[in-house]
């Protein structure tokens, strides 16, 4: 163990103070900074069993050469040093979150004589205040040009700017009433800032006091009788009228808050943030990272919501300033110490909460699903790289000491509710990519009860029994194997390069006792157990561990999971269908053709307990008295709940 960790401290000299360490290479450079409670106890976990570690931890430890840590007062200048160290640092093993530069800001140049509004990307400079960022570049460009002709304040170019004012004419902009020309002097810069301020209010949210000074200004310019300037007034109102209600009330109260959720599984975690201000999603964000060490959730939303929001400038207004409230689906891992961290750096008081009904929790979902939408955008493009799939096979190869790379990759995974209604599944990848016409289901016929080992054992032979039946009708000619009317290739006609099963060593030694048993020796096994990502082989005592920043590992888990989904997906669908027929069963005049409209019309047990019975009615074939009678059926049975052993869920029935 000493070989592996050269940087162990002596026994006992380890403070069990709190702190913030550093782990160094041989060269001096940090690589990895992180806090502590207790540095004693935090410390000595990297020191024990080093199979016990995350992947990327072991690789920390075994790469370091140096171990310093400082020792502090509390949480909170844990928190700020760990930042500080992080931001000074950059060390590589720390999480990194990839902000999407892709999203477009609305800046005003506020620092010039004559400041300029546009939209643009990428980072921020100095003098310049900065609104967003939005999702959409087209919808906030949109929104600036309406903006413009209430406020017609200054967008040019510094070029434009400065050849309409050598020449004395204004641009295009001047001439149609869109901007207000102070390249040649129609408007004082007092004035013209003016106008800029009021755009800033309006991007920041302040939109009812512009509402009313320009009603104010009208009323007033109609009882001047001036009515040319009252018309333009109201032309003016109604265009800000117009921009204001494009932006819908999330929350009717008028909070300012930024509400955050994430996506995650065991390899990565998206975050999004929606800035709420005034009530109505004044901007959006994102970002992706690769999780880099086993931290929990807690701990990560610590670090995330320090770098997110420790650079903020208090009294600025951007979007990503702190607000006065930061809504979470869970609580960070050092609420107080979070919490006072912001406070200090906003200068005024900000709270952290879970909300847990109502209107916010309603956001904070639409955030989630935006998260999960990120997360699964972001898996997809990754994985539809032809360079990086090329890279997991070849990974995968190398690890198993194929061939060569697994071009059809097969995979089995096996569902039950407490061991009623087991399926099977069978998912495709053919060059890393899925091939859902070769996808397939099994209904398990030999084994009852939860038996995932005996449903694998049956899964492989049925797949691999067909498999010898085409190559025995084949008799040497391969045209055999593909269709003569389609000319596509059978689907069970070819051996695939790769087998996984879902499981570990029990799972996998099911699966080799089928395929020995058929004298199938050529296809290679592997199983990928979920708990710790481990890779087993048939007949080995130890599991393959892959790196878990490994292609290959990640497209193992994307072709497990997808085998996980599509046979979870078929057990709730078989599940659904055989309870709708126990209770139609006993529905007076409702026979067999009737029956299975009525689960066609409604495809699941759900949807048919939420039906009223006039919406029953409309399925033809179904009159009023026999919809009455599937209703009471339904109110006599009262929805029930179970377990999914696969998944763990409790799930209505």
């Amino acid at each position: 163990m000493r070989d592996m960790v050269p940087v162990r401290p002596a026994p006992g000299s380890i403070p069990t103070d709190p702190g913030v360490y550093r782990f160094s290479d041989a060269t001096g450079t940090v690589i990895y900074v992180g806090k502590a409670k207790n540095l004693r106890q935090r410390l000595n976990s990297y020191f024990g069993d080093p199979s016990g570690l995350h992947f990327r931890t072991q690789t920390m430890v075994r790469t370091a050469a140096k171990l310093d840590w400082t020792v502090v007062q509390n949480e909170l200048e844990s928190l700020q040093l760990e930042y500080t160290w992080i931001k000074q640092f950059d060390p590589r093993f720390n999480i990194k979150y990839r902000d999407d530069k892709s999203y477009p800001w609305v800046a005003i140049t506020w620092s010039e004589e004559f400041p300029r509004v546009f939209v643009g990307r990428g980072s921020r400079r100095k003098g310049t205040r900065y609104f967003g960022p939005y999702a959409q570049a087209w919808a906030i460009r949109d929104t600036i040009d309406s903006l413009l002709r209430v406020f017609p304040m200054r967008s040019c170019t510094g070029g434009v700017f400065r050849n309409a004012k050598a020449s004395g004419r204004p641009c295009l902009l001047g001439y149609i009433g869109k901007c207000s020309a102070p390249c040649v002097g129609r408007i004082e810069a007092d004035a013209h800032r003016e106008l800029v301020q009021d755009v800033c209010d309006f991007l920041a949210g302040h939109t009812s006091g512009l509402t009313a000074r320009l009603e104010r200004q009208m009323r007033q310019a109609s009882n001047a009788l001036e009515f040319e300037k009252a018309a333009v007034l109201r032309d003016q109102l109604g265009a800000l009228r117009h921009v204001t209600e494009r932006n819908a009330i999330v929350l009717a109260d008028g909070t300012d808050a930024d509400v955050v959720a994430y996506a995650a599984d065991d390899l990565e975690i998206a975050f999004q943030v929606f800035h709420v201000r005034a009530g109505r999603v004044r901007g959006e964000r994102g970002w992706v990272a690769d999780r880099a060490d086993d931290s929990s959730i807690a701990q990560i939303l610590d670090s995330f919501l320090i770098q997110l929001y420790a650079d903020a400038e208090a009294g600025t207004e951007v979007t990503n300033t702190i607000p006065r409230e930061i809504y979470l689906p869970e609580r960070p891992a050092s609420p107080d110490a979070v919490t006072d961290l912001l406070q200090e750096v906003r200068g005024a008081r900000v709270e952290l909460r879970v909300p847990r009904r109502g209107d916010k929790r309603t956001l904070l979902e639409t955030v989630e699903r935006n998260a999960k939408e990120a997360l699964a955008n972001h898996k997809t493009r990754r994985a539809s790289d032809l360079s990086t799939r090329n890279r997991a096979l070849e990974e995968i190869q190398e690890a198993l000491g194929l061939a060569a790379p697994p071009l059809r990759i097969e995979c089995y995974d096996i569902s039950h509710t407490q061991g009623t209604g087991v399926v099977g599944s069978m998912v495709v990848f053919e060059d890393g990519l899925p091939r859902k016409s070769d996808y397939r289901t099994f209904l398990i016929k030999t084994v009852e009860g939860s038996n995932d080992v005996g449903a694998i054992n049956e899964v492989l032979t049925r797949r691999f029994r067909r498999l010898l039946d085409d190559r025995a009708a084949s008799t040497g000619d391969d045209a055999v194997l593909i269709d003569p009317t389609t000319g596509i290739a059978k689907r069970f006609a070819y051996a695939p390069g790769l087998v996984v099963v879902d499981g570990g060593a029990p799972q996998v030694a099911a699966a080799r006792a089928a395929m020995a048993e058929l004298g199938i020796t050529d296809v290679p096994l592997i199983g990928l157990a979920k708990r710790l990502e481990e890779v087993w082989l048939p007949g080995e005592e130890f599991p393959l561990i892959l790196p878990r920043t490994s292609e290959g590992l990640y497209l193992l888990q994307r072709v497990r999971d997808e085998a996980h989904r599509f046979a979870i997906t078929h057990h709730r669908k078989r599940r659904s269908k055989s309870m709708v027929e126990s209770l139609l069963d006993d529905v007076p005049g409702l026979g067999e053709l009737r029956r299975k409209a009525v689960q066609a019309h409604f495809g699941s047990l759900k949807k048919l307990r939420e039906a009223r019975w006039e919406d029953i009615a409309q399925v033809p074939g179904i009159g009023t008295k026999t919809a009455l009678s599937i209703k009471a059926a339904l109110d006599a049975q009262a929805p029930g709940e179970a377990v999914n052993m696969a998944t763990g869920e409790v799930e209505e029935l």
